[in-house]
């Protein structure tokens, strides 16, 4: 596994266990947007996926599909894990030409 992925898995993890502090319930505040998740949803149906950290939530990925209907994909999926990977393989190439032509 990439090392900055499992890093930054990591640090999402450590920001999910941040203590409370004495404000209103987070339920009176924010809830989290995804209560269940699939893991069966086919990638050619959707059409933009959106990625949510809301503070004492688990990390959501929200897909919307061509037919409109937004649903919650659970991270652990292997093709999104794929694709996660491959986003930051492709941010680390553009970073790298960028130094160089600067």
């Amino acid at each position: 596994m990439d090392v900055k992925l499992l890093t930054l898995t990591a640090l999402l993890a450590v920001a999910t266990h941040v203590p409370t502090s004495n404000a209103k319930p987070i339920s009176l505040v924010e809830r989290c947007w995804c209560r269940s998740t699939l893991s069966t949803v086919p990638q050619r149906s959707i059409k933009e996926l959106k990625f949510l950290h809301t503070p004492n939530c688990p990390f959501q990925v929200i897909a919307k599909l061509k037919n409109n209907r937004e649903v919650c994909i659970n991270p652990e999926t292997k093709w999104l894990q794929q694709y996660l990977k491959n986003a930051i393989n492709k941010v680390k190439k553009n970073r790298r030409r960028n130094n160089k032509k600067n």
